[in-house]
């Protein structure tokens, strides 16, 4: 299945101005031959931690534009926004399939608490699961790789690869690679880092989007600039991988959850 990271900049707080910058983005995409293209943390917007701006819920502007471009151009679509919910907004990410339709959505389970987001949006309390061409992925947002819990849930849930939009700033990129390949290598499975770049009043993003495999090796990477990192993802390699080197089947759950009470 063939993966397309878009990292681009947000035209800062202009959901409609960057909506139709990525049209033309999709469009390639499925035009290369992808059948998933996933865009950076809140990329309508540009990653805020205390905005109140454009919230909005599904039938939203950003959704149902996603799902339109979906749709029209026979490929699925991955996107973050904020969804309207009350008392506080969620930071999720949508997954769309090549009919239009939602196939999956995710909110942001760990909040970014040393930027604030955390009295500005509440966790989510999900997984985000969803199918491409027979590929499995799960979903997370950017600081959630900071949390191996997490990614150790989708494996024992059979994914074949998860994919984190995000936010993340170029003050960090050593933890960047770091995360990504230390949640591919320990489940075993793809992970698929999209990042923004450019700079906003809020931060410099580091972009360097890539893709670790499920040996932890990163297959492919991007630079700091706007761009298409395309890669080829294949669960096959996935089943390989972990029945050469079955480690998972070597995890003890049962004790963990008993010392940890």
């Amino acid at each position: 299945m063939k993966c397309c990271c878009a990292q681009i900049t947000a035209c800062w707080e202009d959901p409609k101005a960057t909506l139709d910058k990525i049209r033309p983005q999709v469009a390639k995409a499925a035009g290369d031959g992808a059948s998933l293209i996933a865009f950076p943390e809140q990329f309508a917007t540009g990653w805020d931690p205390a905005s109140n701006q454009h919230v909005q819920d599904l039938s939203g502007p950003i959704v149902t534009a996603l799902k339109a471009y979906a749709e029209e151009y026979a490929i699925a679509i991955l996107g973050s926004y904020r969804e309207a919910h009350r008392p506080l907004p969620f930071n999720t990410a949508i997954a769309i399939g090549p009919d239009g339709s939602v196939i999956a959505q995710y909110r942001k389970m760990h909040p970014f608490t040393f930027a604030g987001e955390n009295v500005h949006y509440a966790p989510g309390d999900d997984l985000g699961i969803f199918d491409v061409r027979g590929f499995r992925l799960g979903i997370a947002i950017c600081y959630d790789l900071r949390f191996p819990e997490l990614f150790r849930l989708y494996a024992d849930k059979g994914v074949h690869g998860v994919v984190v939009p995000s936010a993340w700033p170029e003050s960090r990129l050593s933890h960047w690679e770091l995360f990504i390949r230390s949640r591919a290598a320990e489940n075993q499975m793809y992970v698929i880092g999209v990042n923004a770049t450019g700079t906003t009043p809020v931060d410099t993003y580091a972009g360097t989007s890539m893709v670790a495999g499920p040996d932890g090796f990163v297959s492919a990477r991007a630079g700091s600039e706007e761009t298409f990192l395309t890669t080829e993802l294949d669960a096959g390699i996935v089943k390989e991988v972990r029945r050469q080197f079955p480690a998972l089947k070597d995890q003890r759950a049962g004790i963990y959850r008993k010392l940890g009470r």
